[in-house]
């Protein structure tokens, strides 16, 4: 009943597991070792599955130790929201490129998207335990963090190593239009600079902008920035677990937009379809626990979205994370802008083969 107990009892139940794959031959997988990998997180997103369920009241007896001893932030409304996304979307991603690895099919677009993912609810959440409200109360449970970290690492980086999955592609003719002759990539690129502004904007209000702009905003449109009870103080406006993410926003998902836009702009910026399905991840799962967080029963009433507009809240936040979704389907549905031109020399010497 004490938490390194539970600790080492989860540490031994999920090494068992994948012995037990790996000797019966994990059903053909293991010729591909990030099987393995999938495994390990789908353990953890059922794990967190039944942590959202037991909290809210659906399910009971399961994980009631292990939240009240272990892990007592997963009893915020971020946590929760977390939970629920790992152990939907994240277990989902998991039996899908399990499922793409036993036909030999690539799942390299999925996996950079569960890899961003991923990385945003890490980030967050490990920053608030750590120097939030709950730094007091960390566990030992608390240091399986580092193994699941390495674990990631080592994966985003398997992940960045496999081939691309392109068919025969012809850019020259698209790469020669002009940007005025592309009236998609003119919208998306609106899109893209309005969410800059967006994150720019929120950036300054979490980092305490003097502006009547910015305070009637944190005041009159989304108080759960400033909400006390949350996770982390990384900054002096508040410990709300929307501060260190819209921070992470501003200081990283902001120049990506800016380069992104170049990369929609000019032609053979072959580093931007991988990286558009990471962020697109990331700012999935990170929306999904800010809008979710601050509608939850569990944020303080003061700090919750207040009625009169809750409408402008919610369509503002799903458009902003529209954004990165539509850039990383753009990449995919039309990759042949994105391929690096040819060296005059090659050119020609396919052009006489």
């Amino acid at each position: 009943s004490s938490p390194p107990a539970l600790a080492l009892a989860a540490v031994l139940l999920l090494l068992g597991l994948v012995s037990l794959l790996i000797l019966t031959g994990g059903v053909g997988l293991v010729h591909d070792p990030l099987f393995c990998v999938f495994v390990a997180f789908s353990f953890v997103s059922a794990v967190d599955l039944l942590i959202a369920l037991e909290e809210d009241g659906l399910i009971s007896g399961f994980v009631e130790l292990y939240v009240r001893e272990g892990d007592p932030h997963l009893r915020t409304a971020h946590g929760l929201l977390t939970c629920y996304w790992d152990g939907t979307v994240h277990y989902g991603l998991c039996l899908a490129m399990a499922a793409a690895g036993a036909w030999w099919k690539s799942y390299r677009g999925l996996g950079l998207f569960w890899l961003g993912s991923l990385l945003m609810s890490a980030v967050v959440f490990l920053l608030g335990n750590l120097i939030g409200k709950y730094s007091a109360e960390l566990s030992p449970s608390f240091l399986l963090n580092l193994p699941y970290l390495l674990l990631l690492t080592w994966a985003g980086l398997r992940l960045f190593q496999q081939p691309r999955a392109l068919p025969n592609l012809s850019p020259e003719q698209e790469q020669r239009k002009p940007l005025h002759q592309r009236p998609r990539d003119l919208l998306l690129i609106l899109i893209l600079i309005l969410t800059a502004a967006f994150t720019f904007f929120r950036g300054m209000v979490v980092l305490d902008c003097p502006a009547d702009s910015c305070f009637d905003y944190t005041y009159l449109h989304e108080p759960y920035l400033r909400d006390p009870v949350g996770y982390p103080k990384v900054a002096t406006s508040g410990d709300s677990p929307g501060v260190p993410q819209m921070l992470i926003y501003l200081f990283y998902l902001l120049p990506f937009l800016l380069l992104a836009i170049y990369g929609l702009a000019w032609p053979g910026c072959s580093w931007l379809p991988d990286w558009s399905l990471l962020f697109a991840g990331a700012v999935a799962q990170a929306q999904f626990a800010h809008l979710g967080s601050s509608l939850h029963s569990r944020t303080p009433f003061p700090y919750q979205t207040p009625e009169e507009v809750l409408g402008t809240f919610l369509l503002s936040n799903v458009l902003y994370a529209l954004g990165p979704q539509l850039l990383a389907l753009r990449c995919l549905r039309s990759p042949a802008f994105f391929v690096p031109p040819a060296s005059p020399g090659l050119a020609r010497a396919k052009k006489y083969q």
